[in-house]
């Protein structure tokens, strides 16, 4: 088929019994192609040549047939406005299907970020190829696309189908090319992200309508198929519960493993965990389950000495990293790890990186046919809004646009820092030496401490009370039992953490009038 020039082969599969043309999609030329050894129903594909972008034939718009319909339909318009006019309206919306073809044509996020009529033209674009928005569609099955509320339908730009189908939350839906096709090409926007984050050598990721402790049960319940004797998961603590949670839910046992104090941080303790694998036997272990992103005082597990030991006595390695794709550190952390030794998937909120609503999540890994794995133990089908939001915002930023978060965050870092510093000092306080968290910063409370026990709560109080959220009090000696298991000095990551103390965490999007603000407000409480 590839042989045939662009013209020659529209017109063969025009005349093909078996090829279903569709709409002209942002000066591409769209057909649904039945690949061989499929049935009827799975017979979807959107196949680009010499692109891995798609699963369907999609042409650039140089064929007979698109090139007649654009000249006619300007023709017409020239009728009634001045042609001079007409082909400058002609040249502008060439301009919009040129971006539009390079990010099929490249499956990467553009370096400049589209302006908002493009991404309008490109999502209403996709919508009519969507069998719910065909004119003249009649559906009679039980899923067609129907929606009550006009609202609810230009809230999702009439992209009504979700993604993947009952096998696969990665497979193309038949009635719902342009959600594939969507779906697709935030995927591999996402990869592209991963990979300018840092982590070069990650083979494959999708997106998940899940927040990261559900995406990280999805993980552990494909390993159980390969592990079917394993019933623990060793894992170095860390007082997150979802994260805790995602594993009980999965059917496993956690195996906690205390964290050991070096300094003012809380580090990975590596003989406590190759000590424990020694213990329950590799073959009853389902994986080991690390951590980048935290809050000081404990910092990102020691990966790469982790995955040595995975790789050494044969057991997966599944990566929580939550909010660690905006920190080159946590990246790297993956990258080195992967390389040294074995990582199997890591997980990261699409919220926390990327600035889109809550409720959804990346899981990525260095074995496609892993990830491939992961995405069809998912079972039916997906909502498709956390897909639209992050692609909607990565068009709209460019990879420029997002290396420009990065790096403001990180200067934000070292402002929130020195500003915490200066101000703790004035109060007789200081803040701990956490030069592994490349994220969060923790000051001591012990004055506060001293006065009486509730005063380190009440603090939080009147900070969330004076709208400063997203702050963390940390009181001394706090036990609290997550699904039958109680863990002592809880929100600390350890039982004796010598101190109280306050949490603040310079993340991306962060400006620096939120962090003056914050020590304005936490100075007037007078820590």
């Amino acid at each position: 088929m590839l042989k045939y020039s662009n013209v020659l082969l529209a017109r063969h599969l025009r005349r093909s019994a078996h090829v279903q043309e569709r709409d002209v999609v942002g000066g591409l030329l769209c057909f649904f192609v039945p690949r061989r050894c499929r049935t009827v129903q799975a017979a979807s594909c959107i196949l680009v040549p010499s692109c891995p972008l798609c699963v369907e034939l999609v042409l650039p718009l140089t064929t007979d047939a698109t090139a007649v319909m654009n000249r006619e339909s300007f023709a017409a318009g020239e009728r009634l406005v001045s042609p001079a006019y007409v082909r400058q309206g002609c040249e502008a919306r060439r301009s919009h299907e040129h971006l539009i073809r390079l990010l099929l044509e490249k499956g990467k996020c553009p370096e400049n970020g589209w302006d908002e009529s493009t991404l309008e033209l490109f999502l209403h674009e996709l919508a009519i190829m969507d069998s719910n928005n065909f004119l003249g569609n009649c559906g009679v099955g039980e899923r067609e696309g129907r929606v009550a509320s006009a609202l609810v339908a230009r809230r999702h730009y009439r992209l009504i189908h979700g993604i993947g189908r009952s096998g696969d939350i990665s497979a193309v839906q038949p009635k719902a090319a342009g959600s594939s096709l969507l779906n697709k090409i935030t995927n591999f926007l996402v990869l592209d992200m991963i990979k300018l984050a840092g982590v070069h050598t990650v083979a494959n990721c999708f997106v998940v309508p899940m927040a990261t402790g559900m995406s990280l049960t999805l993980c552990f319940l494909t390993l159980r198929h390969k592990r079917p004797k394993a019933k623990y998961i060793i894992w170095p603590r860390i007082d997150q519960k979802s994260c805790f949670k995602s594993m009980i839910t999965a059917g496993f046992e956690p195996v906690v493993i205390e964290n050991v104090l070096e300094g003012d941080e809380l580090r990975t303790d590596l003989q406590a965990v190759k000590a424990k694998v020694q213990e329950l036997g590799p073959d009853n272990i389902l994986c080991i389950h690390s951590t980048t992103s935290c809050f000081a005082p404990r910092v990102p597990d020691r990966l790469e000495e982790l995955a040595v030991i995975c790789a050494n006595f044969d057991i997966p390695h599944i990566v929580n990293n939550a909010y660690g794709v905006q920190s080159s550190k946590c990246m790297h952390l993956i990258q080195q790890g992967a390389r040294v030794g074995r990582i199997d998937a890591f997980v990261q909120s699409l919220d926390k990186n990327f600035m889109v609503p809550v409720g959804g999540a990346i899981i990525a890994g260095f074995n496609d046919s892993f990830i491939q794995e992961i995405s069809k133990m998912y079972p039916g089908r997906a909502s498709a809004s956390p897909s639209l939001d992050v692609l909607i915002t990565l068009l709209s930023l460019g990879s420029n646009g997002y290396k420009k978060l990065l790096k403001e965050r990180k200067e934000m870092f070292s402002y929130l820092s020195n500003q915490i510093k200066k101000l703790s000092e004035a109060y007789n306080e200081r803040l701990l030496h956490t030069p592994h968290n490349p994220i969060s910063l923790a000051v001591t409370l012990k004055t506060l401490d001293k006065h009486h026990d509730k005063a380190v709560t009440q603090l939080g109080s009147m900070l969330f009370t004076r709208q400063v959220s997203g702050a963390r009090v940390v009181p001394l000696g706090s036990v609290q039992t997550v699904s039958g298991y109680t863990f002592r000095g809880f929100m600390s990551h350890t039982n004796n953490y010598p101190c109280a103390y306050l949490n603040a965490a310079s993340a991306i999007g962060m400006k620096m009038q939120d962090v003056d603000l914050f020590i304005k407000r936490l100075d007037r409480i007078q820590m």
